[in-house]
């Protein structure tokens, strides 16, 4: 707003100078690349990271399979410990020694962290395995993703718009720079005859 206030002040100023003008016009221009290019950049950059996102989640629930394991032995001196995937970031789960049948039939048996305060030999609890029975990290939710595709956008648009906005200020930057360099340039010319006997001045 400012931008378009400074053009309306100086367009009839006698006063203004072309650098004053072009300062203004690079703010307005500024400006509305930051309205309409970030935005755009923002809803480019989440659509391209749902679409993506999404995409990992069918590959993964396609990949990846819910199975029943059972609690062979709790391994000692295993702390329970937060699960740092669980939905509220506070599950507890225990080290136990377990064993499980993967979706080809072949049974496993190997350390894993089941979500059970106080496990016991026999208890059964559920993991997700990949096709060969591997114990793998379950899959990403459709939400989870939304959310982070979202998240991206955000983050792609604000990034625009400080990029911009850095372009701006250097350009105006440059700009001062220069009118200060001429202002000197022409003090250095005037200089020597300021305030002398029949200089003109």
């Amino acid at each position: 707003m400012r931008a378009v206030a400074g053009l309306w002040r100086w367009r009839r100023n006698p006063l203004c100078r072309a650098t004053d003008l072009a300062e203004a016009w690079v703010a307005l221009a500024g400006l509305l690349l930051i309205l309409s290019v970030a935005p755009l950049t923002g809803v480019l950059v989440g659509g391209a990271a749902r679409d993506a996102l999404q995409q990992s989640v069918r590959d993964q629930h396609e990949s990846r399979h819910r199975v029943t394991a059972t609690v062979v032995r709790p391994l000692e001196r295993s702390p329970v410990v937060a699960d740092p995937e669980g939905a509220a970031g506070g599950d507890r789960r225990s080290r136990v020694l377990a064993d499980w049948t993967s979706p080809d039939g072949t049974r496993h048996e190997g350390t894993l962290l089941a979500a059970l305060d106080d496990p016991g030999s026999g208890d059964r609890f559920t993991i997700w395995t990949d096709g060969q029975g591997h114990a793998v990290a379950r899959p990403l939710d459709s939400a989870t993703a939304a959310t982070h595709a979202v998240l991206a956008g955000f983050g792609a648009a604000a990034a625009t718009a400080l990029l911009v906005e850095a372009g701006r200020r250097i350009t105006v930057w440059r700009m001062v720079r220069r009118r200060y360099a001429r202002l000197e340039q022409e003090w250095d010319r005037a200089g020597p005859d300021w305030g002398r006997t029949g200089a003109g001045s």
